[in-house]
């Protein structure tokens, strides 16, 4: 027995190992899209190989580790209609490339759809029931049970016993480890998914909407597209192509969060969108002070 079961963990270390060495992919398939639902046209460009002519755009400037390299994928531009990159940018492979966890993304979208939810239901219990306030017939002698009033809850119409008395709040807080891995995952599902962009810029030549929707068709980036910029301005043309857009939303990198990556299809990031990312994600990864610093009310003599 002890012989077959090294056997078995033999052969499979070696797959692995063969796998890893011959560059399949080490994602699962439940992270994989189904083959009827991938559009051929958008598995044609190969990621940018170590010997590309276009430019570096960016790179990386927070420090990575020994045994990684930087990802590398194509900056696109939304000033024209055609697909063909301008460049290439670097990401930090701690961001973008972290190992598929499930459990912490559904985790995460559970409390991000609970820690707001109240609960307004309430029902009245017996005293709070109008009515009842004698006893319906004598206690002995008429020959039915006994009851001391209407608004029992075992009676039509009365109270209700242990039901609902909100408004109940469901809050709770997820350790900030967990969201920011959260993040992390989310971020690197789609950048594994091929529905992660980098664009050089948010401007677009015309306010017209359907100039972005046409974009957005010729690219094959999906059904619905959430774009996170970083600043306080915007350019007006794509304020306005996007006012009335109802697949095309528009977010803060700041509000940035896993509910909204897994309800759209496509994530379009600008290049300091990415910077400030990774300054943000792996600055928790290095702290080690708590976020919240716990105080005594009272100080001691």
């Amino acid at each position: 027995m002890l012989r077959f079961s090294l056997v078995v963990f033999g052969r499979g270390t070696v797959k692995r190992f063969a796998s890893s060495f011959a560059g399949e992919s080490a994602v699962p398939s439940n992270l994989l899209l189904p083959t009827n639902l991938v559009d051929p046209s958008r598995t044609k460009r190969p990621p940018p190989s170590a010997d590309c002519s276009l430019p570096v755009l960016r790179t990386c400037d927070a420090a990575i580790p020994a045994h990684l390299s930087p990802i590398q994928t194509w900056v696109e531009t939304l000033e024209r209609q055609d697909s063909e990159p301008v460049g290439v940018a670097q990401l930090h492979p701690d961001v973008f490339a972290v190992q598929p966890r499930l459990d912490i993304l559904h985790q995460v979208e559970i409390w991000q759809r609970n820690f707001k939810r109240i609960s307004h239901a309430h029902t009245k219990v017996r005293s709070e029931v109008k009515g009842g306030g004698r006893k319906p017939w004598n206690q002995k002698g008429g020959g039915r049970a006994r009851h001391g009033s209407i608004r029992s809850p075992i009676w039509r119409g009365g109270g209700v016993s242990h039901g609902p008395r909100g408004p109940t709040s469901y809050y709770y807080m997820l350790p900030m480890k967990v969201r920011v891995q959260g993040l992390k995952v989310a971020l690197s599902s789609k950048m594994t998914q091929d529905y992660l962009h980098i664009v050089d810029s948010l401007n677009i030549p015309t306010p017209d909407p359907q100039y972005l929707l046409d974009l957005i068709r010729h690219r094959h980036w999906g059904q619905s597209v959430l774009i996170v910029h970083v600043g306080e301005e915007l350019p007006e043309n794509i304020l306005q192509a996007t006012a009335d857009m109802k697949t095309v939303n528009i977010i803060p990198a700041i509000g940035l969060n896993v509910h909204s990556m897994l309800k759209h299809e496509a994530l379009v990031l600008t290049m300091e969108t990415v910077q400030f990312l990774e300054e943000k994600l792996l600055w928790h990864d290095k702290r080690y002070t708590p976020l919240y610093p716990f105080k005594l009310p009272y100080s001691d003599l």
